[in-house]
């Protein structure tokens, strides 16, 4: 067996397609088929079950898959380490939670450029969780996300605080008097929230169940400033970073509401594999510039 052969069968099982794998190695579909084949007629064994559509590992092809992973990741960061006289180029790829990105990302993209003049950065957004195990799969190199201060990692990822955020309660403007409020007394009015897979709603969720209520959702949707515009015509309550609430178009139009029986907070945290080589000196960019405007946000808040 040789090392573009699993190479070639790691970005199949990533890709769930043959023609993306293609792409992604810069090969063509059939330098690619030849190259599985080869490394399961090497094994004795078949490794991917091509009667499914997307194309999936066989039982043992999963079991090689996270071997072979690991094999990959390992020959990525030898590769660096000869080269690391050479500045840092190729490609970042970056998974970011939205809400960091509303935040921070802009300068801490300006600031990596500026670092590393030839490394380009990938990034795309998504929930927590699918994050983390896209990094632990070695499909991203690292990923921003918002996270319980408690939340552990698995053993092959580390990460690093960058700083917490305070969430605030939003109503239409006027809706609500002017004194604090307990959960239950919200009840009335529902809530305008992220799809399910959010860790706002999440914690919301938990929150309300363990006074024994269950969520009333009027509408889900993606987008901070659209959920603010739809809360500030009253369609229910909100639940938003504060800095992003201060931030927003619909300010003038939204009251803040205080909360006594619920002060949510979370982590901004960057996670990365424990074998991320040359690419540690990026994202340590990236860290310090996200903690910054993390920083930032917080003391417009105290202003």
């Amino acid at each position: 067996m040789k090392l573009d052969e699993i190479e070639a069968f790691v970005a199949a099982v990533r890709s769930e397609s043959l023609s993306q794998a293609a792409e992604r190695l810069e090969l063509t579909q059939p330098a690619v088929t030849r190259r599985i084949q080869n490394f399961e007629e090497a094994l004795g064994v078949a490794l991917l079950d091509r009667n499914t559509k997307p194309m999936r590992p066989t039982p043992m092809g999963r079991t090689v898959y996270d071997q072979c992973r690991a094999i990959v990741r390992e020959i990525e960061v030898l590769r660096q380490l000869v080269n690391e006289e050479a500045p840092l180029a190729g490609v970042l790829r970056l998974g970011v939670a939205q809400t960091v990105a509303d935040i921070a990302m802009l300068d801490a993209l300006q600031s990596l450029r500026h670092a590393h003049p030839e490394l380009r950065s990938r990034v795309s957004t998504g929930w927590g969780a699918p994050l983390l195990q896209k990094v632990e799969d070695g499909e991203l190199d690292a990923a921003v996300v918002l996270l319980p201060a408690n939340r552990t990692l698995p053993e092959t990822l580390v990460g690093e605080s960058l700083g917490s955020l305070k969430l605030a309660v939003v109503a239409q403007k006027g809706l609500l008097k002017r004194r604090a409020y307990t959960l239950a007394e919200c009840q009335s009015h529902g809530w305008v929230l992220n799809p399910d897979g959010c860790g706002f709603r999440a914690g919301l969720q938990h929150a309300l169940a363990a006074q024994g209520h269950v969520l009333r959702l009027n509408l889900e949707t993606l987008g901070t400033e659209l959920q603010l515009g739809l809360v500030a015509d009253g369609v229910g309550l909100g639940l938003v970073p504060y800095p992003l609430v201060v931030a927003s178009a619909h300010f003038a139009s939204l009251d803040v509401v205080q909360i006594s029986d619920f002060k949510p907070e979370i982590t901004v945290r960057i996670v990365r594999s424990r074998a991320i080589g040359k690419m540690e000196s990026a994202i340590a960019v990236l860290a310090q510039s996200i903690a910054q405007s993390v920083r930032s946000a917080k003391l417009a808040r105290a202003a």
